[in-house]
């Protein structure tokens, strides 16, 4: 890292810092003006009064500092990333940064998923989570099938972010060829509770 480097660095910033002030300054301008014509509108139509003419010229100065932040910040940017060190150890750190920030966004995501459910939706998945062990009705066939087959079965489980329910057939029927106990996985929509 070399002196000149770190001066333009700051030289730069200082610039920024400038042009954010004067666009302040000009939005609060601009805000005044519009201000002052709402609260007067027909200013505008006396002869001699250029407040249109000033309000553009105002947009059009801002425009300009708007796009000059911009090229600043970009700059400011570039001269940034080339003090970083290159090479595996900068891009593992960006690496983990990205793949952070990706953990924090799916873990909010699915801690707040079941906060963003309608209250009557959230009492619906409680009402499901307390069938456990409870016999219940269940169609086992696909939705598109020939013929329903329902049987009565026992829940396992309830999982409400897939909202399936785990449930357990404990006395299978004479044209089974197994002899044991079935499970199924199902969707709340083939659940009838009793």
């Amino acid at each position: 890292m070399s002196s000149p480097d770190i001066v333009s660095i700051l030289d730069n910033s200082k610039e920024l810092d400038r042009v954010r002030k004067e666009q302040e300054d000009i939005l609060s301008e601009i805000n005044k003006l519009h201000k002052k014509l709402q609260a007067t509108p027909e200013v505008v139509e006396k002869p001699g009064d250029n407040s249109l003419a000033r309000l553009k010229f105002l947009y059009t100065q801002a425009k300009e500092l708007s796009e000059s932040e911009a090229s600043i910040s970009n700059l400011l940017i570039n001269q940034i990333d080339a003090l970083l060190p290159t090479g595996p150890q900068g891009q593992t750190r960006r690496r983990i940064g990205k793949e952070g920030n990706e953990q924090k966004r799916k873990r909010v995501k699915t801690e707040s998923d079941i906060s963003r459910l309608t209250p009557s939706m959230r009492g619906q998945l409680e009402a499901c989570a307390n069938l456990k062990g409870e016999q219940v009705a269940a169609r086992v066939t696909p939705r598109n099938a020939d013929k329903d087959e329902w049987f009565v079965v026992k829940v396992i489980h309830f999982d409400k972010e897939s909202k399936e329910f785990e449930v357990l057939d404990e006395e299978p029927g004479d044209d089974e060829e197994s002899s044991g106990q079935r499970q199924y996985k199902l969707p709340m929509a083939n659940i009838i509770p009793f």
